[in-house]
């Protein structure tokens, strides 16, 4: 009893962040979903315990996708020596392979809760895999806003100095001279 009300309280929580609720979403604001062109993935409460598979199977596919478009984008920056680039997609990159490592192992908890024909198991694990690929997208535009090296220097270039003949001299010739005189103490004896 007490692991079913956990479990429901943790889809919940899971639910509202795939909505871009809870503490953080209230106060930051709504949460930006995925872009236009993917839709959002369904409502777990609206799909069959099948249909959360086939769409859990899309959802890794689509996460991989991902992955191996910031894998070319890592590719070229590093052929064109763009260690800035480098360094911030090679980041994207990492999050998104733990993103869909994490996918997996839900989905297999997925396939075990549909197996155990457990339709709440099923719904969380299937609002965590909906939550992992909005995060995918997330780092998919992060990653296409990485920004490299200038390359508005082409070429060699120069720097010239000239002075203005108007202005006077600021040589020093000969140094000031300074007499410093310095009293000994009258007595060792007397500092205390």
């Amino acid at each position: 009893m007490r692991l079913n009300v956990m479990l429901t309280r943790v889809t919940m929580v899971a639910f509202a962040a795939l909505l871009g609720l809870g503490e953080a979403g209230a106060q930051a604001g709504p949460v930006q979903g995925p872009p236009a062109a993917q839709p959002p993935a369904a409502a777990p409460a609206n799909l069959s315990m099948g249909d959360m598979v086939t769409q859990a199977e899309t959802v890794i596919g689509q996460v991989e996708n991902a992955r191996t478009n910031v894998r070319r984008q890592l590719e070229i920056a590093r052929e064109q020596r763009d260690v800035v680039k480098t360094l911030c997609l090679n980041d994207k990159l990492n999050q998104l392979d733990v993103a869909i490592r994490s996918a997996r192992e839900r989905k297999a908890q997925l396939d075990l809760a549909v197996s155990r024909n457990d339709s709440e198991l099923a719904r969380h694990e299937f609002a965590i895999i909906a939550v992992l690929r909005q995060r995918s997208d997330q780092l998919t535009a992060e990653a296409n806003q990485c920004v490299g090296k200038e390359i508005a220097l082409i070429g060699e270039s120069s720097v010239t100095h000239e002075e203005d003949p108007d202005l006077p001299s600021t040589e020093v010739t000969d140094p000031p001279t300074v007499d410093v005189i310095i009293d000994p103490p009258s007595c060792s004896s007397c500092i205390k």
